[in-house]
This record gives structure tokens, sequence and C-alpha cells, in this order.
């Protein structure tokens, strides 16, 4: 069983968590095209990770995931985002987040421990399922630009 007290965690800290990924993104020189993108855009992306994060692991269905971060892949393309910079914001993300719980340091016991351990295994399961669609939608977005140019040529 999850522990609803870190997800709550997790999800009350948001703010904090995208801060921290916020700060690496623009200063990372290889996130050129990413880190150009106005705050506010990449707080709601990750907010939208993060602050729902126990309706994703918990209630929500693999058709929704799909289709929001199949869209989250389409919007990137159509913003000239390259998908390696893509890959990267998430992996940030995603490491922000399993440093946050590590460092709030609540496991006191076994239980708790294993509790933590669990989180992090669905949490590296949810971003690698996020990661799939992000690719999935930008590369449906890639094909048909492809394929509108050669049919234009």
């Amino acid at each position: 069983m999850l522990s609803t007290k870190l997800i709550q965690l997790i999800e009350d800290h948001w703010e904090a968590i995208v801060t921290r990924v916020l700060k690496q993104i623009r200063e990372d020189e290889h996130l050129f095209h990413i880190r150009k993108l106005p705050d506010s855009e990449l707080r709601l992306w990750g907010q939208n990770f993060l602050k729902y994060l126990g309706h994703w692991l918990i209630e929500s269905n693999k058709e929704e995931i799909a289709h929001l971060y199949e869209s989250q892949g389409r919007l990137r393309y159509q913003e000239a985002i390259p998908l390696h910079e893509c890959v990267r914001a998430l992996a940030l993300l995603k490491q922000a987040l399993l440093v946050y719980i590590r460092d709030a340091g609540v496991a006191h016991n076994i239980v708790e421990l294993y509790a933590e351990e669990e989180l992090e295994l669905s949490v590296g399961r949810f971003f690698d399922s996020a990661l799939y669609h992000t690719v999935h939608g930008y590369e449906g977005e890639l094909r048909k630009a492809v394929h509108l140019t050669a049919t234009h040529a």
C-alpha cells in the first residue's frame, strides 16, 4: 500500500520541488530551448506531475496518462523543443522528487522505509510511462510534419 503520508507530503510541497527543477533547467547549458519557456508554463508542467501525484499513482487509468503526456509531447514538438531536452527535464523532475522524499526523512522504522521504497518504485513506473507517452506524442507530431513536407515537396 502506498504511503498516503508521503504522497500528501509531495503534493503539499510540489512548489518547492518544481522551484528546484526550474533552477536546474535554467542553469543547464544543454537545455537551451526548454529553458526559454516561461516559468509559468514550466511550473504548470511540474504541478501536473506533483500536485496530483496521488491521483496519478492510485486513481488514474492508463488511457488518461497516455492522453495527457502524449499531448505534452505534441506541444513540445510544436514549440520546437528538442526531444532530448524533454527527456532531460522529465529526468530532472523525477530526480528532484526522489531527492525530496529522501531528504524529508520520514522513514523512522522498517514499515515507513518500506513505504518510501514502494513509493519510489511507483514514482519510477509512473515517470517511465509519462516519458514513453511524451516521446510517443512528440514522434507522432514529427511523423506528421515529415509526411506534410514530403507531400508538398
